[in-house]
């Protein structure tokens, strides 16, 4: 090649090492770029055709390499349309040919970047910072599911989100082993419970179910001592008016006392003071002998007990514990004129011991006019608001009632009923509560036995506004029967399916790479998938405008499926680094004026020739 070939091969040099600045330039202006992909420079050294031992080094020529698997740096955005691919892949979008009426015709022609900066634009599409438009796959609303697998333009209009009629209730709770309602007293087993007797209009029980017979119910007294120096545990045998140091109550009946019983009052008179009893029809005690047996006799001769037939006669325990039975033939009632004496006894006036039973067969309703007695008798089980088909709201009310205990001994279960509110407003003969016709009944350990996974209510019409089938689903374990100090139900979870129409608001991108739609009535709703696009030959797409690529032979067709995956709010960086690009650019300049002392040597050597003809 000789001197003249040296000249060349420099300016050869000088022409690579320029293509490898202009790529340094253009790596250094966009650094700051979204998602902007450098371009390395290779130098290819082209050999000439000679024999082995005359080979040369040759000249050069430089080719582009591309960095498109090389991902930059994933930051935080504030803007929650802006997305970011982590991993391989690109966003599929297009670019419209031009626009009719402000709105954009799109040619169809597919191209790919990994530049995430896309907003809502006025006509509802997500364009990004070069004008790009992102495609997707739509979401079917009502099912979650994808509508197709083609990616297409994604536009979201501010349309209605139809209204969504309410199908299923999710419900877990805790049912208070002990429910303190208005009517417990913890001296009286099963006053917390449900009394068919209470509703003059019906038993609100399930409906079928048989009319309980009157039962007899009890009353437990605190337990008392006497007035004995050393105090004892009042007896049978303790009077019921003593001196000091005596067998006797704490505080004296004094003669004209007296105690109803259901209507029927006892007197009480004192002979030792020359008292006489009175007439009938009241029943006399004698102060001078009569002892707490005595009484107890007298109320159990009232209620009808006695040691053969219920109800079981009056009882005192050792410890000085006063148990009345209320019988089966009227509830018990007691008023004293001495209510300090009677508290002597153990027992605080007044006294209302309901019979258990009564009622008739069950109705499965509440109406208007023993509301009142309902709320007493049951307690609130939470409350949902649920829609119907056209989206108007209607609370769905519930409430527990106990209708059966198992401390009232053999026969006996613990069985809860529960009600939804139908009428908040009712009166007289409306309806006012529903009893859902099922008895839930639960095991010692707090269990349902059997398991109910879950019941429905059937066309439920609540406030006037018809409603259709609705599903309360429990699931396995979904409603227990455990103690709370409190005596409530826990409403751990009571979530519906139903929502009102709705506009679209907002759009944002969850973390699996999907446009939610934020809408007024407080939905969130999936409206389309972002598709990512691989390839084969990632590094031969063909770069064109706005960080965009398309694709070639080399780089083959785009694939979906296997890409990396879309980090909402967040953006992509430019992989170049500044400083890896100020060493390259020291290194181009070094090379580029190594390249200009070959071609003044070169320049020297030819002038050396030139004199040698002189």
């Amino acid at each position: 090649m000789g001197i003249f070939g040296a000249l060349t091969t420099s300016v050869a040099g000088l022409r690579a090492q320029s293509y490898a600045l202009e790529n340094i330039s253009g790596n250094i202006a966009n650094s700051q770029t979204t998602a902007f992909k450098r371009i390395d420079t290779s130098f290819l050294d082209l050999i000439p055709d000679t024999g082995v031992n005359n080979q040369l080094a040759g000249s050069v020529t430089t080719a582009s390499r591309e960095t498109n698997t090389v991902q930059g740096d994933v930051q935080a955005a504030s803007v929650s349309t802006y997305m970011a691919i982590n991993g391989n892949g690109f966003f599929v979008v297009q670019k419209p040919g031009s626009f009719s009426d402000n709105q954009p015709i799109f040619s169809g022609v597919d191209n790919y970047t990994r530049r995430g900066d896309f907003a809502l634009d006025k006509n509802g599409y997500l364009v990004n910072g070069a004008g790009y438009y992102v495609e997707g796959v739509p979401i079917d609303p009502a099912t979650g599911n994808m509508t197709g697998s083609v990616p297409q333009v994604l536009k979201f209009a501010n349309d209605f989100l139809p209204a969504v009629p309410t199908s299923v209730v999710s419900y877990r709770a805790n049912l208070a082993s002990y429910p303190l309602t208005t009517k417990h007293d913890n001296s009286i087993p099963g006053s917390e419970l449900l009394q068919p007797a209470d509703f003059a209009s019906g038993n609100p029980r399930s409906l079928g179910t048989p009319a309980t017979p009157y039962g007899d119910a009890t009353i437990v007294g605190a337990a008392k001592n006497n007035k004995l120096t050393t105090p004892t545990p009042i007896s049978t045998s303790t009077l019921l008016a003593g001196g000091t140091n005596t067998n006797s109550l704490t505080t004296n009946f004094v003669a004209g006392n007296t105690i109803t019983v259901n209507s029927t009052t006892i007197q009480f008179y004192d002979s030792g003071a020359g008292g006489t009893p009175g007439a009938p029809p009241n029943l006399y005690l004698d102060l001078a002998t009569a002892t707490v047996g005595n009484l107890l006799s007298t109320i159990d001769g009232i209620t009808g007990a006695s040691s053969t037939t219920p109800p079981t006669p009056s009882t005192i325990n050792s410890s000085g514990a006063i148990t009345l039975h209320s019988g089966i033939a009227a509830n018990l009632t007691i008023t004293t004129t001495n209510t300090t004496a009677f508290g002597a006894l153990g027992l605080t006036a007044p006294v209302n011991v309901p019979r258990t039973g009564g009622g008739t067969a069950g109705t499965g309703q509440v109406l208007g006019s023993d509301l009142q007695a309902f709320i007493n008798e049951s307690v609130s089980g939470g409350a949902v608001t649920a829609y119907d088909i056209s989206g108007s709201p209607v609370s769905l009310q519930l409430r527990w009632a106990k209708v059966d205990s198992s401390s009232l001994g053999a026969g006996h279960t613990d069985t809860w009923n529960m009600f939804y509110q139908v009428n908040s407003s009712a009166t007289g003969t409306d309806l006012a509560w529903q009893n859902v016709n099922t008895d839930f009944t639960f095991s010692p350990n707090g269990q349902m036995t059997p398991a109910i996974a879950g019941i429905t209510l059937t066309a439920p019409t609540i406030g006037g506004v018809p409603l259709g089938n609705i599903s309360i689903n429990f699931g396995a374990g979904g409603v227990t029967q455990f103690a709370d100090a409190n005596g409530n139900v826990k409403v751990n979870q009571i979530q519906q399916d139903g929502f009102p129409a709705g506009s679209l608001q907002t759009v944002s991108i969850g973390q699996n790479g999907r446009v939610v739609g934020n809408y007024s009535n407080g939905r969130n709703i999936d409206l389309a998938q972002i598709s990512v696009a691989t390839f084969n030959g990632t590094n031969f797409l063909k770069r064109i405008d706005g960080g965009a690529f398309e694709a070639t032979d080399q780089s083959g067709q785009a694939l979906y499926g296997s890409g990396g995956t879309i980090v909402g709010s967040s953006l992509e960086n430019s992989n170049t680094d500044i400083a890896d690009e100020f060493t390259k650019l020291i290194v181009t300049q070094q090379a580029y004026s190594a390249n200009t002392k070959v071609i003044t040597t070169s320049n020297s050597m030819v002038q050396d020739l030139l004199n040698v003809l002189r």
